[in-house]
């Protein structure tokens, strides 16, 4: 059972949310909160595997609460999924930047959200068909040229080349397939990618190729 927490100002936005995830068999709806600061209550309190999170919310918002959860070594678990209606550049990049594992926007279909959720759960990065990465790209290109960063100094020669196909948005099966090896193999690559550079999941490790210079906009096309 994958376990989620809502966190929308608007009480009828939650309970439009509860009903949906309700009628999945797994997924349970373990905890709602109106504002950021009560989020982080909840998570403690319910020990979530998801957040469904709004950005726009009174007092503190989302993504500040979202770097609140990240934060926090007891919610080292908790994924958090930005729900908006603001399908902008620079809030998906905040969102990413954040620490969230995903973002989509409020008019997705039903099952799009319920599928967003497993999708975040099993560790995998997520973004709204609508909210591509050339919207990630684009704010990237007009950032500034990174600054040397050793991070990535940590990892082998093949690891490097998946952390790019992963900055790309390529599965672990397009991966595998790319550079010739099992699925397994890659998974295997990524997974050890994540552990060596401290991140929580892809998202992350995207935010973290473009950031350190590995790849930039439009470098595989």
């Amino acid at each position: 059972m994958i376990r989620v927490v809502l966190a929308d100002d608007q009480a009828l936005v939650r309970a439009g949310f509860r009903a949906l995830l309700g009628s999945a068999p797994d997924l349970e709806v373990v905890g709602e909160a109106e504002d950021g600061e009560a989020v982080l209550r909840v998570c403690r309190d319910t020990a979530p595997d998801v957040v469904l999170m709004d950005i726009r919310m009174p007092g503190r918002d989302g993504l500040a609460a979202t770097r609140d959860i990240v934060a926090d070594p007891r919610l080292a678990g908790v994924r958090v999924v930005v729900l908006t209606t603001f399908a902008e550049d620079a809030y998906i990049f905040e969102a990413l930047r954040s620490g969230a594992s995903g973002f989509l926007v409020k008019d997705t279909e039903p099952a799009e959200l319920l599928h967003a959720v497993r999708v975040v759960h099993a560790g995998e990065a997520l973004l709204s068909p609508g909210v591509t990465r050339r919207l990630v790209e684009e704010f990237a290109a007009r950032s500034r040229p990174p600054a040397p960063d050793r991070r990535l100094d940590a990892l082998t020669g093949r690891e490097r080349e998946v952390l790019a196909l992963v900055a790309a948005g390529l599965s672990n099966d397009e991966i595998a397939e790319k550079l010739v090896v099992s699925p397994a193999t890659a998974k295997t690559h990524v997974s050890r990618s994540m552990v060596k550079l401290g991140v929580r999941d892809r998202a992350q490790l995207v935010v973290l190729a473009y950031e350190t210079g590995l790849v930039r906009p439009g470098w595989l096309a």
